[in-house]
């Protein structure tokens, strides 16, 4: 490697695969990273590019490409920095609460390009249950008879338009009711003014009758807020489009077409919580990159050939 005035010179990488950002997306992730630092007591520059680091993390967490099939830590390609950097900044980071103020700074993005508010003053709450691999432990996994799946329910809040707003990763043993306790008080504290840019809290949240019973009365007496129950049509038959609650539904099918959170594959919830962020975050990047959310292609038609 060339060495300049004695110092090694970062060399980027090819971007060659589908996950890799594009320049209009790392122009809108870039600044919201921290500034390199070294130790206090002094230390090396950091060694690898900023822009790898990333593009190594949401490779693992299964945009495109092999990352599709839910790719391990240990099996990032080799033109990635190596597996153990990349792990260091991924936990390093969700210590410093980087993922939830880069959240933040997209969903204010994305809400103020879709001319609405940028804090939400209405969200939509639901669970989902997804398997849990073999490396999800006995201790933090459940059986859920409705669904009858062993593994781990995610619990979520979108605004409206169904950016993420909070998330709690819980034994699929857990009932709604008891679950969105968590999800609540998590809410309630990541929207707290130390905490938050926010102005405003959440306070109107809609959700499915599983939410129904004592945590309407529980969350409007404890937080202050109001949970109105959206049912289903009484007589409906087969798939329909429910009012309020399709934003939310329409996140959760986004999260598992990320093939890393198609099941639970983490030891730790924290871990599978963390996932959900970036997942999340990529998809407001791409979104804001974009400039428009996602259209779905038509349905292609094949002829014969003449």
């Amino acid at each position: 490697m060339p060495l300049t005035s004695g110092k090694v010179e970062q060399v980027a990488r090819d971007h060659r695969y589908p996950s890799d950002l594009t320049d209009a997306e790392w122009a809108v992730v870039e600044p919201l990273l921290p500034p390199p630092t070294a130790h206090p007591q002094g230390g090396r520059r950091e060694k690898h590019p900023r822009r790898d680091i990333v593009d190594a993390i949401l490779y693992v967490d299964a945009i495109l490409y092999v990352v599709r099939s839910g790719c391990s830590w240990r099996q990032l390609p080799v033109d990635f920095p190596p597996w153990e950097t990349v792990y260091w900044y991924f936990t390093r980071w969700e210590h410093q609460r980087l993922t939830f103020r880069l959240l933040d700074a997209l969903r204010t993005r994305v809400r103020t390009d879709a001319g609405r508010d940028p804090d939400p003053s209405a969200g939509l709450m639901d669970s989902q249950t997804v398997k849990g691999a073999d490396t999800v432990g006995a201790d933090t996994r459940g059986y859920d008879a409705g669904k009858k799946l062993n593994g781990r329910k995610r619990f979520i809040v979108t605004d409206t338009l169904g950016l993420l707003l909070a998330v709690v990763v819980l034994p699929a043993c857990v009932q709604d009711r008891d679950g969105a306790k968590r999800l609540l008080l998590e809410l309630h504290h990541r929207q707290h003014p130390l905490l938050s840019a926010t102005r405003r809290r959440t306070r109107h949240l809609f959700a499915d009758g599983g939410f129904a019973g004592a945590l309407v009365e529980w969350a409007r007496t404890t937080l202050r807020t109001t949970i109105e129950i959206v049912r289903k049509p009484a007589g409906q038959k087969g798939f329909a489009v429910i009012p309020r609650r399709w934003a939310v539904e329409r996140t959760l099918a986004w999260l598992t077409g990320y093939r890393r959170l198609a099941r639970d594959y983490e030891r730790h919830p924290a871990t599978s919580e963390a996932f959900i962020w970036w997942a999340s975050i990529a998809t407001m990047t791409r979104r804001i990159a974009r400039r428009a959310p996602a259209v779905r292609p038509g349905r292609r038609r094949f002829g014969l050939a003449t």
